[in-house]
């Protein structure tokens, strides 16, 4: 559920937050963490490149194995965490050998759970197989696009990606865009649906905690001044002025299709996204 506040002030009004009562431990395990120096969006010369970017609060990197490569030793699921890094929460385990590592925590995953990664894995909650091992309809998450280099697909809180089909060594995915590709059967992926699906409805309530998470302040292109960006200048509230939407550099966004139409994986797309 998500936790909302009395409005004892006009920024708790309409805040609300993911209600964190499911997580089990508020420290993270110090060997599984580094500390990420912070660029603020800046480049090697210190120049901005990505606007809006600083501050924040301080933040541990938590190293997520999303290539969940150790196959066929069962692992004990030891905590539920939160990872300032990403929107899902993570879950630490531990293997019948003495390793642990952290993984995306899938829901409804719970405390002393078994897991284990496997060509012949049980098709159960948090497992990892190759593809063409699970049912069709099955949910799945953290999924392989090139074999052995880890999950890059549906990573994101409340994520899962639908099997459609198999055939011909392709399996066909409904991701959470709506999009419908092949992947090779032979891949891996996790069953199940990603933790805190609730993370959409989140209500930020105010700009103080938007700086909390490293962002800073946008302001529109309409109040600015000719010289800075296209929507800028004229007398009161103006219109646009230009046909198209433009970013300040002069880009079309609106409508413009920006993947490039060489892309390699373009001949995997089934169905794009609407």
């Amino acid at each position: 559920m998500v936790k909302k506040y009395q409005p004892i002030t006009p920024s708790r009004r309409h805040l609300t937050n993911v209600n964190y009562s499911l997580l089990t431990t508020k420290e993270p395990f110090k060997k599984l963490t580094k500390r990420l120096k912070k660029a603020a969006g800046r480049n090697s010369s210190g120049k901005i490149t990505v606007r809006h970017q600083g501050g924040g609060n301080k933040i541990l990197y938590r190293q997520i194995d999303f290539k969940q490569d150790k196959f066929d030793i069962p692992a004990k699921v030891e905590t539920i965490e939160y990872d300032p890094y990403r929107s899902a929460f993570i879950s630490r385990i531990l293997f019948k050998d003495g390793e642990r590592r952290y993984i995306l925590a899938p829901q409804g995953l719970k405390i002393n759970d078994q897991i284990i990664f496997s060509e012949n894995a049980p098709i159960a909650l948090g497992n990892r197989t190759s593809l063409k091992r699970i049912p069709v309809g099955t949910f799945v998450y953290n999924i392989e696009m090139i074999k052995g280099r880890g999950g890059k697909l549906v990573r994101a809180a409340g994520g899962s990606a639908q099997i459609l089909a198999n055939e011909n060594g392709y399996c066909h995915l409904q991701l959470p865009s709506k999009e419908i590709r092949k992947i090779p059967w032979d891949n891996y992926a996790s069953i199940g649906q990603i933790s805190n699906p609730e993370y959409n409805l989140i209500n930020i309530g105010k700009a103080g905690r938007s700086r909390w998470l490293n962002i800073r302040p946008t302001v529109r292109g309409s109040a600015m001044n000719p010289r800075d960006h296209p929507y800028g200048g004229g007398e009161g509230r103006a219109k646009r002025g230009t046909r198209r939407p433009k970013t300040k550099w002069g880009k079309i966004t609106g409508g413009h299709k920006t993947r490039s139409k060489k892309k390699w994986s373009n001949k995997m797309i089934i169905k794009r996204r609407k």
